[in-house]
């Protein structure tokens, strides 16, 4: 085939689509259609549009129906506002398409819809939706009717009900297998129907709900009661027989549903028991050794099983063994083991301190206090035909220790320090307190702890604090620990400042003398006052030449954060120790900050020496421009070659030696390059010259 047969062929197929085009625009015709499925399913509470399209004419009348009600009538571009039912106007919407827009469409708009366009003289179209609005499914539950199916009734039944939702399919399964209507299962409205149950109806049973939206089921167990059957009793742990003391579980149990309940009978009394038939024995004695009954009980349909078992037990000495070292009247030492209870008596023993000695259940030594004891470790050794047993007793005398101060505040202004003494010791020691020479005597001024290791003192002036030394001595039957507390006034033993990156807070930190009496501290400062907003918002500042008190701080702390400075800003810093209205020492003032700057007669030292020394730098400037230019002027000096005659005269200076230039005969003419050159740049040494006597020559250049 040649290009022009194809040529011809495209022009032919041109040529019949365009005729096609002519013919079809010659008839005009109505045409509305929709824009989508027809089938439209929404979330009640969203926005649904139910889009058409038309064409064949313009401005066609649109009228929505809602089912058979016209509910909206509008013309297609006209100005005027579509006629909508008044019940309606929150809910519909006209599109400049003609399109129906449902805001918020609520659940009862379900409904099928139509669409009829109207133009004069080209007829009507029509088109249908079939809306249908779902609310999503939740909270599903499932619930039974009676509570419990029991083997042999007519029904029982398994409904649900929900908080919202609408459902569009209900399936109902049993252990995962869908279930049909039967001779023994009904699915109605909601609930599903079991026919006569019986217990192997026992299982799982689930509904499914769904629509477009969501899919939720809920699942029940369902146990068709029924039994019990024969009981099986097993004790644990299994042995021939039990220690007192040991802890045991009794379980008697049979098929049935619901579950039988379990009930022991021990020495003709009812035992408390779990609803599983699970009987716990624990610490048991001998006592308790017999014949236990079990008997099962079917509450629901009253049928009765009864089983028994024997345990024996044995006694064991109750608790554990304890070993202890007590005081007697803070000079002897009495060492005390006990393992109370059993079937013997548990023997006892110490043989590091005693190889004769024993006793059953209980046993102590009293010893007189002495240093071979102090650190020395006893073995109680305990002797049970079905345990043995030890435990370690160390008796020792006082440790050294460091008492601890702490300052307070009571609730009527009083400074509340308390002293507290501990010393590691066994027996535990015993503190006695003094002040001075004297006994501490309990008052209204001075409070000891029940177990001594504490003293309290209360005034409102801290200098009775500084007035007495206190001691605290912790003793036991071993030896004493003595320790002398004298009370400081308010006092601060270090301090830092740890300024942040940018210069703007800082961070003071002290330390306190252990036995200082602070109840608070005052932050000071020095300087600049610390940046604030006025009221128009601008910064303003003023300055301190003394230090002021900027923050206060309880005698617990130890640090304080100050801000905002301006680290273009000089500021000190000092911390005030203050026991009520009394102050200590404040402690060295830390600067932060660029510096104090020149003081008033350095920087008049510096205006006066400004001018002499510009004066001195043109001076030498001066100096060093005349130096350079004579250089340069003798440098340009004009220099004549010497005539050539037959004697010269030639001056040289006065410490340079004649020499003889020729030896005779001519003379040759001088060496002018030579001459030009210094005497560090000759290479040989200068002849010897006699100058001749002088002669008037003239010369013409």
């Amino acid at each position: 085939m040649t290009w022009l047969d194809e040529f011809g062929r495209l022009c032919a197929v041109f040529l019949a689509i365009l005729l096609g085009f002519s013919f079809r625009g010659a008839y005009c015709e109505l045409v509305v259609s929709n824009v989508g499925p027809s089938l439209v399913n929404a979330v009640a509470g969203t926005n649904v549009t139910l889009a058409v399209s038309f064409g064949g004419a313009t401005d066609p009348a649109v009228t929505w129906s809602m089912g058979d009600l016209p509910v909206l009538t509008w013309t297609i571009d006209s100005p005027f506002p579509p006629d909508i039912d008044d019940s309606r106007k929150e809910v519909l919407r006209i599109e400049p398409t003609g399109s129906l827009t449902l805001v918020k469409v609520p659940l009862n708009y379900s409904s099928v819809y139509t669409v009829e366009m109207t133009k004069s003289g080209l007829g009507k179209a029509s088109t249908t939706f079939t809306l249908k609005v779902f609310e999503k499914i939740q909270n599903v539950i499932l619930s039974a009717k009676p509570d419990l199916a029991i083997e042999g009734t007519d029904e029982f039944t398994l409904q649900y009900s929900m908080l919202h939702g609408v459902v569009e399919q209900e399936k109902w399964f049993f252990n995962d297998k869908e279930i049909n209507n039967g001779s023994h299962y009904s699915v109605r409205e909601k609930s599903l129907v079991i026919l006569l149950p019986n217990r192997r109806d026992t299982g799982e049973y689930t509904v499914s709900l769904a629509n477009p939206f969501s899919n939720v089921t809920a699942r029940m167990h369902v146990a068709v009661l029924y039994g019990p059957d024969e009981p099986m009793l097993e004790v644990q742990p299994a042995q021939p027989f039990y220690v007192s003391g040991d802890s045991l579980k009794l379980s008697c149990s049979a098929e049935g549903s619901p579950q039988p309940t379990a009930e022991w009978i021990f020495d003709s009394q009812t035992l408390n028991s779990s609803t599983n038939g699970v009987l716990n024995l624990a610490n048991v004695q001998p006592s308790q050794g017999g014949v236990y009954i079990c008997k099962l009980r079917n509450n629901k349909t009253n049928e009765q099983r009864q089983k028994n078992m024997t345990l024996a037990i044995y006694e064991r000495p109750s608790g554990n063994l304890v070993c202890s070292v007590l005081s007697v009247n803070n000079i002897d030492l009495q060492y005390l083991c006990q393992w109370l209870g059993g079937t013997p008596q548990a023997l006892l023993s110490m043989p590091v301190l005693n190889n004769s000695g024993s006793g059953a259940g209980s046993f102590s030594l009293t010893l007189n206090a002495s240093d071979n004891l102090d650190g020395k470790t006893v073995t109680c050794m305990a002797y049970h035909p079905t345990e043995q047993n030890k435990c370690n007793i160390t008796a020792s005398s006082p440790k050294v220790f460091l008492p601890a101060v702490r300052t307070t505040v009571d609730s009527e202004g009083k400074i509340v320090v308390t002293i507290n003494c501990v010393s590691e010791a066994s027996p535990k020691a015993v503190v006695s307190w003094s002040k001075g020479n004297e006994t501490v005597t309990i008052g209204t001024t001075y409070q000891i702890r029940n177990d001594t290791t504490q003293l309290e003192i209360r005034h409102y002036n801290v200098s009775n604090f500084l007035l007495q030394n206190y001691t605290c001595t912790c003793r036991n039957p071993l030896g004493s620990q003595r320790r002398e507390i004298q009370l400081m006034g308010p006092s601060i033993s270090d301090s830092s400042l740890f300024p942040n990156q940018d210069g703007t807070i800082i961070t003071l930190t002290w330390e306190v003398p252990p036995t200082s009496v602070v109840t608070g501290f005052d932050i000071q400062m020095k300087g600049p006052a610390l940046q604030s907003k006025n009221r128009n918002g601008t910064q303003t500042r003023s300055s301190s030449q003394s230090f002021q008190t900027i923050q206060q701080k309880p005698g617990s702390a130890r640090n304080a954060d100050i801000f905002p400075l301006d680290p273009n800003l000089t500021y000190r810093f000092r911390i005030i120790p203050k026991a009520l209205m009394t102050e200590g020492a404040p402690t060295k003032a830390h600067r932060i900050g660029p510096g104090d700057g020149l003081s008033g007669s350095a920087i008049a030292g510096i205006a006066a020496g400004i001018p002499c020394s510009l004066l001195f730098l043109l001076l030498l400037g001066g100096s060093i421009y005349l130096c350079v230019n004579w250089n340069k002027n003798k440098s340009r000096q004009t220099r004549y070659p010497v005539a050539r005659a037959v004697e010269k005269t030639i001056t040289t200076q006065t410490d340079s030696t004649p020499h003889n230039l020729l030896t005779g005969g001519l003379k040759s003419p001088p060496d002018y390059n030579r001459l030009q050159q210094t005497p560090s740049e000759r290479s040989v040494a200068l002849p010897s010259f006699v100058p001749p006597p002088p002669v008037r020559v003239a010369t013409t250049v």
